[in-house]
Parts: C-alpha cells; sequence; structure tokens
C-alpha cells in the first residue's frame, strides 16, 4: 500500500503542476484579451489569431486544471445525500463514483479524443511524407505546421487546441486513481483525510 501512496503523491504532484499551468493561462489569456481590445478599438486593427488563442488558452485552462478541482474536492457534485452522511458514507460513495463513472468515463472519454488529436495534427500530412524522406527534423516541423487550420483569416492551427482533450481527459484519469488509493488509504487508517464537502452557493 505504500507503494501505491507513493504514486498518489506523485500523480498529486504531477496534477498540481499542471493546475499552475491552468492559473497561468487564465492570467495569459485576461492580458490578451485586454490588448486585443486596446488594439482592435483603440488602433482599429484587429487578429484572429488575437482571438483565437484566447480559446485555446481557455481550453489549457479548463481541461488542465479539472484534474486540480477534482484533488482539491472542489468539484461539483450532483447529490441529495452526500453532505448529510457521516463516518466512512462520504468515502464508500466516492469510491463508488470514481470507480464506477469517472475513471472508466474520463479513460474513453480519452481514447476517443486521442483519434480526434490525429486527425487534426496530420491532417496536411501525405503519404510520401515520411522521416525517410523529410529527416527527424523536417518531418517533425511538417507535422507541427501542417495540420487543419482556423478557417479565419489569420486563424490558428488546430491540433494544439484538439491536443488539451486528451491529456486533460488523462490528467482526471490519472487523478481518479489517486483519489481511490487515498480514499483506500483512510479506509485502513493510513493516511489523513479531510471528507468535509461544502455545496457551492447558488
Amino acid at each position: 500500500m505504500k507503494a501505491l501512496l507513493a504514486l498518489a503523491k506523485g500523480i498529486d504532484w504531477l496534477t498540481d503542476r499542471f493546475g499552475t499551468l491552468a492559473a497561468w493561462a487564465v492570467l495569459l489569456s485576461c492580458f490578451i484579451s485586454a490588448a486585443n481590445a486596446v488594439i482592435r478599438y483603440g488602433l482599429d486593427i484587429s487578429s484572429n489569431a488575437f482571438l483565437e488563442i484566447q480559446w485555446y488558452l481557455f481550453a489549457a485552462c479548463v481541461m488542465g486544471g479539472a484534474a486540480q478541482v477534482l484533488r482539491l474536492n472542489e468539484h461539483v457534485r450532483v447529490d441529495i445525500l452526500y453532505t448529510r452522511l457521516r463516518g466512512h458514507g462520504k468515502v464508500y460513495v466516492d469510491l463508488f463514483g470514481l470507480i464506477v463513472f469517472l475513471i472508466p468515463v474520463m479513460g474513453y472519454a480519452g481514447w476517443l479524443s486521442w483519434d480526434f488529436f490525429l486527425v487534426k495534427l496530420t491532417t496536411g500530412m501525405r503519404a510520401d511524407d515520411t522521416v525517410a524522406a523529410l529527416g527527424y527534423g523536417g518531418y517533425a516541423w511538417k507535422l507541427f505546421t501542417s495540420g487543419e487550420v482556423s478557417g479565419n483569416a489569420g486563424g490558428l492551427i488546430r491540433w494544439p487546441a484538439a491536443l488539451t482533450l486528451p491529456v486533460g481527459f488523462a490528467l482526471v484519469f490519472l487523478q481518479g486513481i489517486s483519489e481511490v488509493i487515498k480514499r483506500i488509504g483512510y479506509l485502513a487508517h493510513l493516511v489523513e483525510m479531510d471528507t468535509h464537502y461544502e455545496r457551492p452557493l447558488q
């Protein structure tokens, strides 16, 4: 069990790093949005790339921060009885939800979104675009720059936004595993855990 708890701690560390990146993505998006507004209305200059990068950053924020929200037990719960449960009751409900719903759904969504990402990444590649023909550097450059591009003039390539989907689903999947390990450790009296959940104001 010690090895599993160490694994959970490592997953929590990884989730924390992506949570920090998500926070920076929000800040950067705010600066870009403000700069875009000043340039657009002050200088009458506009760029679709500046508009699109904002939703790219928002995608990074949501998909990169979702696992952190789960780790901090700040996710929204649709429940009737959870807040009334005492003792280990909340932990058993959490384990059921994590094992039966969250982990399988995140695994399946990650698998589906990986194919979606690959389509966006390889859209501009031809059959003769191989490592042998282009070399490693040339192949990587063509792969990263020839994917599906936004239909808007001056728009961005789409694969970076598509990549946030499998990465985000994988992070929530891993965090779900970490939460299962920690709750089993709690039931075995190996770790302390705060099971308090405060319903968001509605």
